[in-house]
Formats: structure tokens, sequence, C-alpha cells
């Protein structure tokens, strides 16, 4: 790369010194000779550098427990963002611009604005599943999740080609394997036949439908672990009133991942083009129910020895009870042969990391 120039008359020069990346003052040179000495500003490459590895990321469901955590990921780093949003006012609440410098909110109809140009789409608006789910719930935790994503597919579709987002990384869920006691299921693994397999199904088949030169990463999330929200921090008060215990019979296994290492996840596969395809966002060492509540209840200095019945659960949560009575051992055989490197890999050092 040139760094700058000097008038013809002066002799000719090569600076072939490297300049450190951390230095962010311009460099003085003195060139040509005798009486006539010329002073030439080099302005340090690292801010160019800098602007070729921004990336301009737009994000559904970026208010949402993982998204609000992306943005935070994001923005420490410089990269643009774009909050895909049905509620403008929910996301400044969330996004102050004190905080969040430079960063775009926009409502649906703006939407095509921000994907053209993106750099990358993060995709991951849906209906939260952990509700009571009546016949009119369910369909709509399934089509919120498919209308989005189909939105978000036709808009890089349509956009011309200099200006479509290079990368589409679309949430789905371990559901898509349905359920068991004793199979361990990795990528390749089919999908189940259970009402959650069918919505993780049908979500990843709009995602699909993506343009052919956009490369595409299919994340199935596990039960993302977190202080802020998801399904611990629903668990948190039960366990701290000495109510704590296994859901059911405790023997259902629980595909767990902490919300430090999804971000990461989702982070690499914005811009590490061996990220593509369906990878299993969990960590490597799925837990028992019955461990998992242990393990809490020891980090929370209480007891876990009360179970929480079956009974109880559906009459609290009806059909979607199923979501935590039922289980998975879900690995991530491709994430692993990415080399990529988890912080907690064990529930007992997430669970402590979260509370400490």
């Amino acid at each position: 790369m040139e760094l700058c120039r000097v008038p013809a008359a002066t002799t000719a020069f090569a600076w072939t010194n490297s300049i450190s990346s951390t230095l962010q003052l311009p460099q003085t040179l003195f060139v040509g000779g005798g009486s006539k000495r010329f002073r030439v500003w080099c302005v340090n490459g690292n801010i160019e550098s800098q602007k070729e590895s921004q990336m301009v990321v737009s994000i559904t469901g970026a208010t949402g427990f993982i998204g609000k955590r992306l943005v935070q990921r994001l923005q420490a780093d410089k990269h643009q963002i774009r909050v895909l949003t049905r509620s403008r006012s929910k996301a400044q609440s969330l996004f102050p611009v004190k905080d969040f410098p430079g960063l775009v909110i926009a409502e649906e109809p703006e939407w095509r604005n921000c994907i053209e140009g993106s750099t990358a789409v993060v995709n991951l608006a849906g209906m939260p599943i952990s509700t009571r789910w009546s016949p009119e719930i369910k369909k709509e935790i399934k089509q919120s999740r498919i209308r989005v994503t189909s939105k978000v597919v036709d808009l890089i579709n349509n956009s011309q080609d200099d200006d479509r987002p290079k990368v589409l990384i679309s949430a789905s869920a371990v559901g898509y394997y349905g359920t068991s006691e004793t199979r361990v299921f990795d990528e390749q693994s089919p999908s189940g036949n259970d009402y959650l397999a069918e919505v993780c199904r049908e979500w990843e088949g709009a995602a699909l439908k993506v343009n052919k030169d956009v490369r595409l990463a299919l994340i199935r999330i596990g039960v993302v672990l977190g202080k802020d929200g998801g399904a611990l921090a629903k668990m948190i008060p039960i366990f701290m009133m000495f109510a704590g215990g296994p859901l059911g019979s405790g023997n259902q296994w629980f595909s767990w991942i902490h919300l430090d290492d999804l971000v990461d996840l989702i982070y690499e596969a914005l811009s590490n083009p061996s990220y593509k395809g369906v990878i299993n966002g969990t960590a490597p060492n799925p837990v028992r129910l019955a461990e998992m509540c242990e393990q809490l209840g020891s980090v929370l200095g209480r007891p876990s020895w009360l179970p929480v019945p079956e009974i109880a659960l559906k009459a609290v949560l009806g059909e979607g009870a199923s979501v935590v009575l039922d289980g998975q051992k879900v690995v991530p055989t491709r994430a692993k042969e990415l080399g990529f490197p988890f912080k907690y890999r064990y529930i007992k050092d997430a669970l402590k990391a979260i509370m400490s």
C-alpha cells in the first residue's frame, strides 16, 4: 500500500519499515537532500485496516436475550450495527444513543434499506416458546419465525449484486432433532417428528431459499444460559426460595450453551468462511437435567432435592412443558471440527461464571 507521495523533484525513496498496529499517531519523515528538505506526514495504515475489517451487520431479534449481547459485542469492536425491529421504542430504550453511537434502528418498512449494503445479516427473531401453548400460540410460534426469515431472505435475494450481504446467519434450535433419553444427535442426525421439530424444519427451510452466493450458517441453538434472561433466569428464583429441584424425572438430557459462547460462535461465523451449513450451538458436554439442577443448587448454596412434578409443569405450561420434560443429547461436532474455542465446556464452570 502506498502510504505517502512526495514531489517528483525530490529523491525517490522506499519506506519498508513496519508500522505498529497499536500506534495511532502519524509518522513524520524528512526527505530530500541539501538545503531542500520536505516534511511528509504518513498516516498510520492501521486506520485503513480497521475500515477494511469493519462489518455492517443487520440483526433481527436484536432486542432479545441473545441479540442484546451480540449487539454489545459488535459495538465494542466498532462494527456498524443495524437493528431490524418491530418496535422502535423498545430498541431505543435498550440501545440509547449515548451508549450506542452510530447504531441504526429500523422498523419493517425500512428493513430493505438496512439489508442492502450490509456485510451480513443475523436472523434471531421469533416468539419465545417458554409459555403455555394453545393452538393459537403454537401457530404464532411457528409463523413468527418463518415470516421474519422469509422476509429477510426475500430482501437479501432482491438486493442488487453489489449491495447484497455476503453472509446470512439464521437461528434454529436443537428441537429439530426431536427428543430421546438414549440417542446422541449431531449435525448429521435426521429431524424428529414432533411439533418443535416441524417448526425448526420449516424455519430452516425458509433460510435455505437465500441466494446461493450468500454464505448461510444455520445455528441450532440449545438452552442458553445467562443471568439476565432465558431458562436460567426463571429457575434461579425457585432455587432461592429453597424450592429447586429436578423438573420431571430429571433423567432427560439438557443440551446447553453459555450465552457468551453462543455470541462468540455467531461472531466467528460472521467473518470466517468455514462456518457454513448447520452448526449446533451447544456446549461439548450436555448433562442430565438432574445434574444441572444439582450444580445450580450447589452454586447458589441451596438444596435441589425437591422435584417439580410433571403434573405441576403441565398445569402451568400445558403442551409447552415438553420443552423441559423431554430432552435431547446434542453435541457440537461441527464447531469442534472448526476448532471453536469454547470458554465454558462444563455446566459447573458456566453456572459459577454466571452467578459470580
